[in-house]
């Protein structure tokens, strides 16, 4: 036969704490709240006491290296400044050294090549003097044979011309009168 069957439910033994929530049982959310004010001012006070007053001291650290290095480098800028005006004060003062070498070379040059010039001139006006001596002389050299010469002409050419020779004299004195003219 058929025996019926019951289902029975066993419920696992509960654990020391009651069934819920714990923070939100009511007969425990009383001294939740004293915990929690007495934690929050125990935070509270630790915090005022020792991270707040280090925190303080490391921005006022910070605080016065910030100023420190501001006022360096304030101090370096007007040194950097100073060291620029000095340097344009010296390359200004060079610039004027070797514009004023320049000058003077510029014009002791020129001096030197005025005294050069002239004396180059000088011994060209000699060389021309002495070359026109020398052409002068060799004209008057030329004009005295030419006279010989035209005169050794004159004779021949008339007596081609006559057939008779015409008197030393006689040539001389025609070439002196087509001379003179």
């Amino acid at each position: 036969m058929a025996q019926p069957t019951q289902a029975t439910t066993e419920h696992a033994p509960a654990s020391g704490h009651g069934g819920g929530f714990p923070p939100f049982k009511a007969e425990t959310y009383g001294s939740q709240l004293i915990w929690l004010g007495l934690c929050f001012v125990v935070l509270y006070v630790m915090v005022a006491k020792l991270a707040l007053p280090r925190m303080a001291s490391i921005l006022a650290d910070r605080r016065a290296r910030i100023d420190g290095d501001l006022a360096e480098a304030v101090r370096l800028k007007g040194e950097a400044d100073a060291a620029v005006a000095t340097y344009e004060k010296a390359l200004a003062d060079a610039r004027n050294r070797a514009h004023t070498i320049a000058s003077e070379t510029r014009e002791r040059l020129a001096r030197e090549s005025e005294a050069h010039r002239k004396s180059v001139e000088a011994d060209l006006a000699r060389q021309l003097t002495e070359a026109e001596k020398t052409i002068a002389a060799g004209k008057t050299a030329a004009m005295t044979n030419v006279r010989g010469i035209a005169v050794d002409a004159a004779g021949a050419i008339v007596a081609q011309l006559v057939g008779k020779t015409p008197s030393q004299a006689a040539a001389a004195a025609a070439v002196d009168h087509v001379l003179k003219r």
